[in-house]
């Protein structure tokens, strides 16, 4: 069974304030409730290519995963990938106009579960979701406090 959760949410920034900080990797830990630490693995700047490190707590778990960029448009879409570990997946942001000076926002995470986590994908949909939703919300709340 595959993984696809997609969330969205309006950030009342506009759409290259929120995508500039979102996809600086940096910012990761401000705004995503399970992610603890950042690393480069390439150098900065962000493009296609760049390596990013992550450690996240998920399920009660510690989890330790690198994205590899695949596709950057600024201030429109950035994708990234990972192959290791139990859980593949692939992150893809979106960033549009939603009027009024405001973006939206999408966070959409898929992937395969292989294993032992394959028996917990449903749940592991439904546990992204929620996760998700509290990331834009705290993205959100972070970006319009800063106004």
């Amino acid at each position: 069974m595959n993984v696809d959760v997609s969330t969205e949410a309006v950030i009342h920034r506009p759409p290259d304030e929120v995508a500039a900080y979102a996809a600086d990797p940096t910012h990761a830990p401000e705004w995503y409730v399970n992610i603890k630490s950042v690393e480069w693995k390439t150098p900065p700047p962000l493009r296609a290519g760049s390596k990013v490190a992550f450690i996240a707590h998920f399920l009660g778990r510690r989890i330790a995963y690198t994205y590899e960029i695949v596709e950057f448009v600024r201030g429109r879409l950035l994708v990234m990938r990972t192959a290791e570990g139990p859980f593949p997946m692939e992150t893809t942001y979106t960033w549009a106009p939603a009027g009024n000076g405001a973006t939206r926002m999408t966070l959409r995470n898929r992937g395969t579960p292989t294993g032992f986590s394959r028996l917990f994908a449903p749940f592991m949909a439904t546990a992204m979701r929620r996760a998700n939703r509290k990331d834009l919300a705290a993205l959100r709340a972070l970006l319009e406090r800063n106004q």
